[in-house]
């Protein structure tokens, strides 16, 4: 529960901030919100993976940027970064290492055959190098206002979609623990 606040409760927080002030306390809020929630996981004695610290350092940087010179484009282009580490995180392993992070993630949780774990981590890979680029051309060419309702709602929305859809597409394969899921192909 609290991996999901950390992930989640700072754009809320950032979302209506916003909505009440300005981008510069939202922003403000947002650093301290996802510096109190790492806190709280690290005395809780949660793991806290590679990605949420650099989520923490890039909306230190990017966030007090944003802060300090009083411009707005710092912390749009902070969700592009995270964005595009992400899919490189996933895309760069499978294609040069055959490493597979999601089956890695997962594989306690879900018994998949070896194709359909590629086409899933290449899927994540491109979804967030998507997102990455859905993000930059939202904080260029709309208001602030539009963007900050994209950063909560439409992220959260196409999330929940591609959820989803990976859900289905993971079903297909879902057979009890002795079969042999190597032999079923799409």
């Amino acid at each position: 529960m609290i991996k999901l606040l950390a992930d989640w409760l700072p754009i809320v927080l950032f979302f209506v901030a916003y909505k009440l002030s300005d981008l510069y306390v939202a922003t403000g809020v947002a650093i301290v919100a996802t510096m109190v929630l790492m806190l709280v996981m690290r005395l809780r004695g949660m793991a806290i993976d590679k990605m949420q610290w650099v989520s923490l350092g890039l909306i230190v940087v990017f966030g007090g940027a944003t802060i300090l010179l009083h411009d707005e484009r710092f912390i749009k282009l902070k969700p592009t970064l995270l964005y595009g580490l992400f899919a490189l995180a996933l895309l760069i392993p499978q294609l040069f290492f055959k490493t597979r992070l999601i089956e890695k993630l997962l594989k306690d949780k879900v018994s998949l055959p070896d194709f359909a774990w590629s086409r899933l981590n290449a899927a994540w890979g491109i979804f967030f190098a998507f997102m990455a680029a859905l993000n930059l051309y939202v904080a260029a060419t709309f208001s602030t206002d539009l963007w900050v309702d994209f950063k909560l709602f439409g992220t959260i929305g196409l999330l929940i979609a591609f959820v989803i859809a990976q859900g289905f597409y993971m079903s297909r394969f879902a057979q009890p623990e002795d079969s042999n899921l190597e032999n079923r192909q799409p």
